[in-house]
């Protein structure tokens, strides 16, 4: 990419050399959380749920990060006993709870590497992860272990913790690099069987170090965690910067709308990261209890899905904060943001990070001008060592040492970034180009329209129409919606037809699953 656009130059006002920041940030990840392990042993370091306590004790458990190295520590040894060694698989279908953190730590520390899967997955897609990913084990509850085949070994989380507990405090001793695979996470798959993404040491280390210098996350902050771990958002975005900067995490099973409001003035945390759906539910907060909130907030970050610009604009006027959005993804990481000091633009995701450099390309492979819509590239050593046991999906995901992201998105003339959509979600109608996010975001200006999906159905004169799907009020007149938008787009742009629907398919962090909307045909 150009020599502008860089988010360390643009903070500091000077250009970036990239092979400088990969020198000095890409550590194995026990090196950058010994800050905070060994370094801050005494200081508290974790709120969070008594495990086994199924919610019942409202005043949790406080660790100090002491506590949580001679956890791991014991758990790692149990592990080495049950046979697991550098390079093995180990799985977990987990929902949010401390065992989570213990057992990344110890895989991390062992370089055992970690299958996180995702606790709304059932048979189908269970089945295609362990079968690919082969692991040795996968870890567990007891009422959860019915969902996983026979013959892979099931191993209860609980029984795990309690047998840990009579295993040596010391830390086990294992040569580790940035190079060193730490966790096999599979996409969502929204276009066919999910591929494992290998992600290194060296990925999550570049990654977390980048975000805490951006983001200013220090000691100081208060982190209230709520995104699952088993998604690269929680894991290698929240709990990795609360590891690095040895701040506090309380840590959530989950976001519970109704509870928010409470939760965030009990806790009185400085910094949250959320997904769009989380913050359109945190408009729901009274105005005088949001704005108190907000009063107490360092930072709320976004990201995993597109974040509405009137969502963005509404969160302002409520809470008194403007989110900063950001990009990334399951294979790279974080790729862009927001400048934390600076200007934080509606609809933009920002500014590659430091250790990034993005490029924009048209179909021909050659650089878009600015304001010109292209695919993304990223490289950086964020990016992903390849798909599991995939040479074929690897080689056709990287161009000249550069990841292919499949999104689409254009650069202004100062090097903020605004993404278009998925590659996939492309819509040629009659030889036109359509960016379907560029109707949603219209669309989900109108009154009466709470959520928007455009999608392309086929049709025989045109090749594919828009088609948009809405969760809306009960009195949307459609007739007038239709009207409204005939004014500001073109005409090819119009969905063909709007069609109405309780709930928006979605992944377990918002984002839109566009092939598992209904169909629809042209009569």
């Amino acid at each position: 990419m150009h020599g502008r656009g860089n988010l360390l130059a643009h903070l500091l006002g000077g250009q970036h050399r990239g092979s400088v920041w990969r020198a000095e940030t890409t550590v194995s990840l026990i090196a950058l959380f010994d800050r905070s392990l060994l370094a801050r042993r005494e200081s508290p370091a974790l709120e969070c749920a008594r495990p086994e306590s199924n919610g019942t004790d409202d005043a949790g458990a406080v660790y100090t990060f002491g506590e949580l190295e001679v956890r791991s520590n014991r758990l790692a040894h149990l592990l080495r006993a049950r046979g697991l060694r550098r390079g093995d698989r180990l799985a977990f279908y987990l929902a949010n709870r401390i065992e989570i953190i213990d057992l990344w730590l110890a895989c991390v520390k062992l370089g055992v590497i970690v299958v996180p899967i995702n606790v709304l997955y059932r048979e189908r897609e269970i089945r295609h992860i362990v079968t690919d990913a082969e692991p040795a084990a996968v870890v567990t509850t007891s009422a959860q272990m019915a969902e996983f085949p026979q013959g892979l070994a099931r191993w209860d989380v609980a029984a795990l913790a309690r047998e840990s507990e009579t295993y040596d405090t010391a830390r086990p001793v294992e040569s580790l690099d940035d190079d060193t695979p730490a966790a096999l996470v599979y996409t969502s798959g929204t276009t066919g069987a999910a591929k494992g993404a290998v992600l290194t040491h060296g990925n999550f280390s570049s990654n977390a170090y980048a975000l805490e210098k951006c983001w200013a996350i220090t000691k100081a902050d208060r982190f209230l965690c709520v995104l699952p771990l088993f998604h690269v958002h929680g894991l290698g975005n929240g709990v990795h910067c609360w590891l690095a900067s040895g701040c506090h995490m309380r840590l959530e099973e989950r976001f519970v709308h109704m509870t928010a409001a409470t939760l965030f003035e009990e806790y009185r945390p400085t910094l949250f990261f959320g997904v769009p759906t989380i913050y359109v539910r945190l408009l729901e907060v009274e105005q005088r209890r949001a704005r108190a909130i907000g009063a107490r907030m360092r930072l709320f970050v976004s990201g995993s899905a597109p974040l509405p610009a009137q969502v963005l604009e509404a969160f302002r006027a409520r809470f008194g904060h403007e989110i900063l959005e950001r990009y990334g993804m399951t294979e790279t990481l974080m790729n862009v943001s927001n400048p934390y000091d600076g200007g934080r633009r509606a609809g933009s995701v920002g500014l590659p990070l430091p250790h990034v450099r993005v490029r924009i390309l048209d179909e021909h492979g050659v650089e878009a001008a600015d304001d010109v819509t292209g695919e993304l590239y990223v490289r950086g050593p964020n990016v992903c060592a390849g798909y599991w046991r995939r040479p074929d999906a690897t080689a056709a995901a990287f161009r000249d040492g550069w990841f292919r992201t499949g999104d689409l998105g254009r650069r202004s003339h100062d090097g903020y970034i605004t993404l278009e959509g998925r590659i996939s979600d492309l819509i040629i109608s009659g030889g036109f180009n359509i960016y379907p996010r560029e109707i949603e975001e219209l669309l989900l200006q109108q009154p009466g329209v709470r959520e928007a999906a455009v999608a392309g159905m086929p049709d025989p004169v045109r090749g594919e129409v828009p088609v948009a799907y809405l969760v809306a009020d009960r009195d949307l007149d459609v007739g007038l919606l239709e009207e409204s938008l005939r004014s500001q787009i073109a005409s090819f742009k119009l969905p063909r037809a709007f069609v109405r629907v309780r709930a928006l398919p979605r992944t377990a962090l918002g984002k839109v699953q566009k092939h598992l909307l209904p169909p629809w045909t042209s009569t």
